[in-house]
C-alpha cells in the first residue's frame, strides 16, 4: 500500500511527459527548457504521429515504456498528424484521460477550436524568440505539473 500524499516519507515521482515533435530545434529548446525545472520531469521524445502511436499503445520497441503523464505534441506532424493522433487518444479507454498540450506555430482560430474540439487538454503558440518558447515550455510543464499532484 502506497502512503498518502504529503506524508512524511513520500517521495513525489518526476512527471512523465511524451513530447511529440518533429522539428529538431523546437526539442532542443524544449529539452532545455524542461531540464530547468526544479523536478527534473522525464522525458521521452517521439518523431512523428506513428512513432507517438506506438509508444502510447506500447507496440515494438516501446513494449516496456511507462504511461506518460502529458502529452506535449505539435500538431503539423509527419505520417500522422497531431489532431489525427488526439482522436485515436481520445477513442482509447486506456489513454483518453492523459492530457495531450498542443504546442504549435499556428495561431488561427480554426485551429485552436479544431484541436479544444477534439479533446485537447491545452493549446499553445509557439514563440519565435527562444526565451518566450521556453518560458511556455516551463509554464505548461508547472501547470500540469501541479495538477497532478492535485489531492484529489
Amino acid at each position: 500500500m502506497m502512503p498518502k500524499r504529503g506524508y512524511m516519507g513520500w517521495v513525489e515521482p518526476p512527471l512523465r511527459i511524451l513530447l511529440v515533435e518533429d522539428n529538431y530545434n523546437d526539442v532542443e529548446i524544449i529539452q532545455r527548457a524542461l531540464k530547468e525545472c526544479s523536478d527534473k520531469p522525464d522525458v521521452y521524445y517521439a518523431r512523428d504521429g506513428e512513432e507517438a502511436l506506438d509508444f502510447l499503445q506500447k507496440r515494438g520497441e516501446y513494449e516496456d515504456v511507462p504511461r506518460p503523464d502529458i502529452i506535449i505534441s505539435c500538431l503539423n506532424l509527419p505520417k500522422i498528424n497531431g489532431l489525427e493522433v488526439l482522436a485515436v487518444i481520445k477513442e482509447d479507454p486506456r489513454l483518453q484521460r492523459i492530457p495531450f498540450i498542443a504546442l504549435t506555430y499556428s495561431e488561427r482560430e480554426e485551429d485552436i477550436c479544431r484541436a479544444y474540439g477534439a479533446g485537447a487538454s491545452g493549446f499553445f503558440t509557439k514563440p519565435i524568440d527562444k526565451v518566450e518558447f521556453k518560458e511556455a515550455v516551463r509554464t505548461i510543464h508547472s501547470y500540469w505539473n501541479g495538477a497532478q499532484k492535485a489531492p484529489w
